[in-house]
Order: C-alpha cells, then sequence, then structure tokens
C-alpha cells in the first residue's frame, strides 16, 4: 500500500537529519553517508516518488525482486530522463552464483560476496556482458551461524584474491549486526567492522577505489555512521513496516 507522498518526504527529511547529527557526533561530512533506500515491499509509486525527491541508490535484497523493479523502473526512468537523477541500483542480499547473470543485468553494486567461487563467477560473466561492477566483501562480523558472510580471519586474504580479478572493482566491505531494537547492541559489530577496513587500507587492497563501509539498517544506521559506515541500507524506517 503506497503512502502520501508528503509523508514519505518528512521520512526522508528525518533520516537526512539523522545522519547530519551521527555526521557532526563523529566529526564526519554528510556528504561521506549515501543513502540506499531499500525498496523491497514498497509500493512502485512510492519508490518513484522517493526518485522525484533525489534519492538515486535503490537496494533489493532478492534477484527476482530486483530484476523485477529495475524492469518496471525502465521505461519510466527513460522518458523522465531530463526530471530525475541517475539511478543505481545494489544487490544487498545473498547471492546465489546461478543467478549472477541477473544480477548483472539489473544491478551496478553487488553488497554480498561471501566466496571466491561467487567472485569468480561474476568476474567471468562480468566478462562476457562486458560490464565492471562494484562489488563488496561481505564479512560475518558478529558471528552468527544464520547470517551469511566469511568470517573475519578469512576476510583479508578473499580480499586480496578479489583484487585480482579484473572484471570487478572491489570497493569496499559489507556487514549485517544483530538485529535488536537497541541501536547500541550494533556497536561492537560496527567497531570490529571499523577496524577491519582500516586494516585493509593500510594493506591498500583493492586500491583506490576500496571506500566504502556498507553497514547500518532502520534501527541501527546512526550508530553506524558514528562508527565510519559510508553506505547505510534503509527500508522501513523510509516505507514503514515490513522493510529492512
Amino acid at each position: 500500500m503506497a503512502i502520501a507522498p508528503k509523508k514519505l518526504q518528512e521520512n526522508l527529511q528525518r533520516i537526512r537529519e539523522n545522519i547530519a547529527a551521527a555526521c557532526a557526533k563523529a566529526r564526519r561530512d554528510p556528504s561521506a553517508v549515501t543513502l540506499v533506500a531499500v525498496t523491497k515491499t514498497a509500493d512502485l509509486d512510492d519508490i518513484k516518488n522517493l526518485i522525484e525527491l533525489g534519492v538515486g541508490e535503490l537496494g533489493e535484497g532478492r534477484v527476482q525482486q530486483l530484476t523485477e523493479r529495475q524492469g518496471q523502473l525502465q521505461e519510466w526512468l527513460s522518458r523522465r530522463r531530463k526530471e530525475t537523477s541517475a539511478v543505481r541500483w545494489h544487490m544487498i542480499g545473498h547471492l546465489q552464483r546461478n543467478k549472477v547473470k541477473q544480477v548483472l543485468q539489473s544491478a551496478q553494486v553487488i553488497h554480498s560476496i561471501d566466496s571466491l567461487r561467487l567472485a569468480e563467477e561474476i568476474d567471468a560473466r562480468a566478462a562476457a556482458l562486458n560490464v565492471v561492477p562494484d562489488v563488496m566483501l561481505e564479512v560475518n562480523c558478529s558471528q552468527e551461524e544464520q547470517k551469511f558472510g566469511v568470517a573475519v580471519g578469512a576476510s583479508m586474504h578473499l580480499a586480496e584474491q578479489m583484487a585480482t580479478l579484473k572484471n570487478l572493482r572491489v570497493v569496499g566491505l559489507m556487514a549485517m549486526a544483530p538485529l535488536s531494537e537497541d541501536p547500541e547492541a550494533a556497536r561492537p559489530t560496527f567497531v570490529r567492522m571499523r577496524e577491519l577496513f582500516e586494516d585493509m587500507l593500510a594493506e591498500r587492497i583493492g586500491g583506490k577505489t576500496f571506500r566504502h563501509l556498507s553497514m547500518g539498517m532502520s534501527q541501527d544506521y546512526g550508530v553506524a555512521i558514528e562508527e565510519g559506515a559510508t553506505m547505510i541500507r534503509v527500508g522501513r524506517a523510509l516505507f514503514g513496516e515490513g522493510q529492512a
């Protein structure tokens, strides 16, 4: 069910104010934080309204939804190219190797690389499609069995291997904190991710393109920004219940 455009605008303004406040607390520039809107079950009209409000980074967690959303918006965007900013799609959910081709045809950023085999499949498919996607290594920093992602201890080596592949750009790391309504419960995960990110920066993994730390969702993005997030993935705070 669609929400009123005014309500969507108010939600977006609140999020932007929260981003600014978290950045001020951490002495960071708000322009260094990218809002990725998780469209998930959002109404198509809500997504169009959000794009018209200037949000061009859109995320989906499932391949079928990603390809459907991208297809639904493609024609509308082509008609409104002069009135709207460019849209970039992010694949933020778990990705299986047999779905890589579909994702590369719809998304420009993949947050959830968790194995060398998956990275190699993306590299091969990207070469065939003549594209070079931005990718991130997903790290299971919270050490939860039910979560995807590579173990912290294996992440440096895997990132180094990924950086040798020619048809993808390793642009950073992604993590999910334990689900909790208390934002502070996520802080230890975000602190460890920042430390890992800084270690990789020191080792110059990925070169100049390695600059993103994707962490923080609707319930904890303020804490994530305080701890160095450059991308936050927000759905529920924008569109209401049923979102991430």
